[in-house]
C-alpha cells in the first residue's frame, strides 16, 4: 500500500537534519521502536552505534564470496580432471591421469578469482549499485551531508509511512528542519 502511496504521490520519503551525532542516533532508536523499518541515516563521518540503530543487518557479501570460492575451486578441478583424464589423457611417466595434486596451483588461482568476483559483483548488486541518482540529491542542504550534518531519512515505501504522522514524528526528535525528497 505506502509503495502505491510513494508512486502515487511522487515522495521519496521525509528527510530531518540534525547538528549532532547523538541527536541522529537517538532519532533513529526512536523511529525504530515506533516501528519505522524503512529509514536510513547519513553523516559525514562514522558514528558509533548509528548503523544498529537504524536496524543495519550483516552483510551477505561473504557468504557470496564462499560460494564464489567454492564453484572457482570445482571448476578448476572439474575442468583439468576432463582435459587430463577425459579429453585428452596422455599417460606422463607413468602418473595416474586424474593427478589431482598437480592441479592444486589451477585451483588455488580459480577460487581466489571467483571469490574475488563474486565479492564485487555482490557488493554491487546488494548496494544497488551503480546509481548516479539519488532522490535526496533534490534537497539541497542535503549536500551538508559530507561536511557537518546528519540526516535521517524515512522512505515512504515503509508501512507505517503517512506524510503528517511522520513529519510530526520528525518533528518531536527536534531537528533543524524536515524535508520533504520527492522523486
Amino acid at each position: 500500500m505506502s509503495e502505491q502511496l510513494a508512486t502515487v504521490t511522487g515522495l521519496y520519503g521525509l528527510l530531518a537534519e540534525f547538528r549532532e551525532p547523538e541527536q541522529v542516533v537517538a532519532a533513529a532508536r526512536a523511529a525504530r521502536s515506533a516501528g519505522y523499518r524503512r529509514l536510513d541515516a547519513y553523516s559525514p563521518q562514522p558514528v558509533e552505534g548509528l548503523a544498529e540503530a537504524i536496524g543495519h543487518r550483516t552483510s551477505r557479501v561473504a557468504l557470496l564470496v564462499l560460494v564464489g570460492g567454492v564453484v572457482g575451486c570445482l571448476s578448476g578441478f572439474a575442468l583439468q580432471y576432463w582435459t587430463m583424464g577425459v579429453a585428452y589423457p596422455i599417460n606422463v611417466a607413468g602418473r595416474p591421469l586424474n593427478s589431482w595434486p598437480a592441479w592444486v596451483p589451477v585451483m588455488f588461482e580459480l577460487t581466489v578469482l571467483c571469490g574475488a568476483l563474486a565479492a564485487v559483483l555482490g557488493m554491487l548488486g546488494l548496494n544497488g549499485l551503480p546509481m548516479p541518482y539519488h532522490p535526496l540529491f533534490h534537497v539541497r542542504r542535503f549536500e551538508a551531508a559530507t561536511r557537518n550534518r546528519f540526516f535521517l531519512c524515512i522512505e515512504a515505501r515503509d508501512p507505517l509511512f503517512d506524510r503528517e504522522a511522520t513529519q510530526s514524528f520528525l518533528e518531536r526528535q527536534k531537528p533543524l528542519e524536515v524535508y520533504e525528497v520527492p522523486w
